[in-house]
């Protein structure tokens, strides 16, 4: 049996693992973290629960890409409900937010009202979505690094998909000024909120395919959604259709370095966070669930000089501040939306904990006890200054003490109504997650690193795969695990079990042929 470690726990890499063990590989999968799901996972504080970093997920619709692992891998999708509005967006001195509805029709009649002038812009983002979803589910490898991944890009294509490609090299700052709404400041503020959410970056830097995506997901027959109990969920499935399957997952053991002989992959140093026992594992393949910065620290002077050298030059990757609080229900105005953003300065620059997106505990989700809600709201900020400060808790606590008082602008928040609060930054993703400097999200969607220019699942190490947000399509629970099945549709091509005891319907089939009784009856309900 072909023997894969998969390194790192996050959803990227357990939906590689689930899904190798279901088509019969022998999976090791490995996490230095207590508990699995990385950046999606949650903790545990007074009776709440609260979802580290990802707290929306995308691609659960019928066709969208974890309704298709789901079925494969036989297992029922959680229990959800959808995000509708996705965002309620507040731009700086207003009062009344820029609502993203779910309902197509609805979120058109809002734009308009909100940046009249626009929809020529929006119209083009329509165009290019709905050719690069299509593209998108026919599941293409990009970028390609051999004639079958070339050949799987290849059967990707229509005439359809051929709309796109004279915009393959603009930004969406480029197609404000091709549509003539470049001056518009409001536009140009809201746009820049919701792309860096998605793509790390603004407007005038991301990538105009990318955010067509992005900016067009949270809309019916697609949608956002809001996991009932907490992100856990997501990782407890896949870990259970690992196990199920024959897979090894160990908690709380490190990966040391990947070891590299006549240019593969053959094997992975082990460390046991507990007992400090070390050791090798030999593998077929070893499937990373980790940023490129990792990939070339544990490659360590295996690394190839071009790939290092392109890791280098990135531009520096955002960290996070997170703060959580546990409140009294009656903190939570009515009708709150489950998310918001915020923007409290509009000539400083986004991030530094000036703009907050804030997710809400919903009525019975099982985040809260009753009467109770949670708070979690987030800001970008320079990673590498939590590490050069001389006054670490001293920065923590005015980053708390601002994120409150902002937030105290739309929620009621008094000692009375406080019970719990708790911040994350930099410092603890690194702990939490050992992704370097505690940096969040991937590479950045700007046009050297997004889609065919990215880096790619197949590295240059033979048998070293790479998954998660630094690769196609990017970040986000549904991103990774695109990024994750192209992983493993690449390893089976390359190398057929020699004991593949079932023989199961694959992800790629499964959404061409006609819903079973079974996927029918599961809640269809997507990220952040």
């Amino acid at each position: 049996m072909s023997r894969v470690i998969v390194i790192g726990a996050g959803i990227g890499g357990l939906t590689a693992g689930a899904l190798l063990a279901h088509r019969g590989y022998d999976v090791l999968m490995l996490d230095q973290a207590i508990v699995p799901g990385g950046c999606a996972s949650t903790f545990k504080r007074k009776g709440f629960t609260f979802d580290v970093g990802a707290t929306q997920v995308a691609g659960l619709e019928p066709g969208g890409i974890h309704h298709r692992i789901f079925t494969e891998l036989g297992i029922d999708l959680p229990a959800t409900t959808p995000c509708d509005p996705a965002c309620a967006v507040y731009l700086p001195g207003e009062s009344e937010p820029v609502n993203v509805w779910r309902n197509p029709e609805k979120w058109k009649q809002e734009r308009q009202k909100q940046f009249p002038g626009s929809e020529p812009f929006w119209r083009l983002l329509a165009t290019l979505f709905k050719a690069s979803w299509e593209f998108q589910g026919r599941d293409p490898i990009l970028p390609p690094r051999n004639i079958w991944d070339f050949s799987q890009l290849i059967k990707a294509v229509r005439p359809s998909t051929f709309v796109t490609v004279p915009f393959t090299l603009m930004t969406v700052g480029d197609a404000l000024r091709l549509c003539g709404v470049a001056n518009d400041q409001r536009l140009r503020t809201f746009l820049d909120l919701q792309l860096k959410l998605y793509s790390q970056v603004s407007a005038e830097e991301t990538a105009l395919l990318y955010a067509a995506t992005a900016l067009a997901v949270s809309q019916e027959p697609q949608g956002l959604f809001h996991l009932k109990g907490s992100m856990q969920v997501l990782s407890d499935c896949l870990v259970e259709a690992l196990e199920r399957d024959g897979g090894k997952l160990l908690m709380r053991h490190s990966v040391e370095h990947i070891k590299v002989e006549n240019g593969k992959a053959t094997a992975v140093v082990i460390k046991n966070q507990k007992t400090g026992d070390v050791w090798t594992e030999n593998a077929d393949h070893v499937v990373a669930n980790v940023t490129v910065n990792n990939l070339v620290q544990l490659l360590g002077d295996k690394a190839p000089q071009g790939y290092k050298k392109r890791v280098e030059n990135l531009p520096s990757p955002s960290g996070a501040f997170v703060v959580y609080l546990g409140v009294d229900q009656s903190a939570i105005p009515q009708g709150c939306p489950p998310h918001l953003q915020f923007l409290y300065d509009a000539d400083g620059p986004i991030g530094e904990n000036n703009s907050l997106f804030v997710s809400v505990s919903h009525l019975g989700d099982g985040r809260a006890p009753d009467g109770k809600a949670t708070i979690i709201a987030s800001s970008f900020v320079d990673a590498e200054k939590w590490w050069q400060t001389q006054d670490y808790e001293g920065l923590k606590n005015k980053f708390t003490e601002q994120a409150i008082s902002q937030l105290a602008q739309y929620f009621y928040l008094k000692p009375e109504t406080i019970i719990h609060v708790e911040a994350a930054t930099p410092r603890s993703f690194y702990r939490y997650t050992a992704r370097e400097k505690g940096i969040v999200g991937g590479v950045g969607q700007r046009i050297p690193t997004f889609g065919p220019f990215g880096f790619a699942n197949r590295t240059p190490i033979n048998s070293l795969w790479l998954v998660g947000d630094s690769t196609h399509p990017g970040e986000g629970t549904a991103g990774v695990s695109y990024s994750a099945l192209t992983v493993v549709r690449q390893i089976c091509h390359c190398q057929t079990p020699t004991d593949s005891h079932r023989k199961p319907q694959t992800a790629t089939d499964s959404h061409r042929q006609p819903q079973t009784a079974t996927s029918q009856g599961i809640n269809s309900l997507s990220e952040s």
